[in-house]
Order: C-alpha cells, then sequence, then structure tokens
C-alpha cells in the first residue's frame, strides 16, 4: 500500500499583493494539520534591462553599481518588514500562534527559480502560491510563476485561486 504524503516543511510563496490572504490561510490549514513548518519567501525581481540601461547612461560607472547595490538592499529589508508585518496580522486577525511560521525570506531573482531553489534548500515537501490570474484576450491565464514552478519543481505544488 503506497503510503500517503507527510508535509513537514511548507514553501509559502507570496507576492504581498491585495489577494494573497486565502492562499496563506490554506498554507496554515495544511500546516496545521500536519503538524508542519511554514517557510515565507518573497521575491524581488531585479531591475529591467530598460531601467538598467537608463541608469548606466546618466551615471557614472561606479555610482550605478552603488545605486543598484544599495537600493536593492534597501527595497529587500522594507520587504521583510511587510512580509513580517503581514504575517502577524494574518495570524492576530485569526488568533492562530506563529508557531507554524518558522522563517521569512525575501531575495532577488527570477520568481520561478527562486522558489524552486528556495523549496530544495529547505526540503520542502510543499509549495503552496497563489494563482495569480491575468485577463489576455478575454481569457483569465494562470500567472508565469504558478505555471513556470507547477511544470519544473519535483516537489508538489499547491496553487490556491486567489482571486
Amino acid at each position: 500500500m503506497p503510503l500517503l504524503p507527510d508535509f513537514k516543511t511548507i514553501l509559502y510563496a507570496t507576492d504581498l499583493g491585495p489577494n494573497v490572504r486565502p492562499v496563506f490561510r490554506a498554507a496554515l490549514s495544511i500546516a496545521r494539520k500536519f503538524q508542519a513548518k511554514i517557510i515565507m519567501l518573497h521575491v524581488v525581481e531585479p531591475m529591467s534591462p530598460a531601467i538598467q540601461a537608463v541608469v548606466d547612461t546618466y551615471l557614472t560607472e561606479l555610482d550605478a553599481k552603488k545605486i543598484h547595490k544599495d537600493g536593492m538592499q534597501e527595497v529587500l529589508a522594507t520587504m521583510k518588514e511587510r512580509l513580517k508585518s503581514y504575517c502577524e496580522d494574518e495570524l492576530d486577525t485569526h488568533d492562530i500562534g506563529s508557531a507554524q511560521v518558522k522563517e521569512m525570506l525575501v531575495v532577488s531573482g527570477k520568481t520561478s527559480e527562486e522558489i524552486i531553489r528556495a523549496a530544495n534548500k529547505h526540503n520542502a515537501d510543499l509549495i503552496v502560491l497563489g494563482k495569480s490570474t491575468r485577463n489576455i484576450m478575454g481569457s483569465d491565464v494562470a500567472g508565469s510563476a504558478a505555471r513556470r514552478v507547477s511544470r519544473y519543481s519535483d516537489i508538489p505544488v499547491f496553487i490556491v485561486p486567489n482571486n
């Protein structure tokens, strides 16, 4: 008889958008049922090539590197505070202890790659993320991060509608 899945570490990835609460609540529910820990992750996309070109055009190379490095560090720190505040607010709202949330990570990179990298690094048994649909020519399509993670991850992915 095949064994049922046993989720001990859940990676919850969030973009901290306006409709993420149902996704976090699903991750919390699974964590409670399996007595699992949650690792929260937010990925900050790096500067686009167009913005980088503008910075490089108007600033010296040294100034551009400093702005990029210092600016990214500031963005990561700000997002970590937002992630912490969001988590505390959600846990307090539902009178849920923070025992399940073990770590909060904010990293820079391509979203789908960083989600899979973090899940592997932390030996996650499940990835939970929102569907983040967008409307293209009258049809809803799942967000690119959800599509890529579900396609390339070797770890089970639970995609929660968040619209």
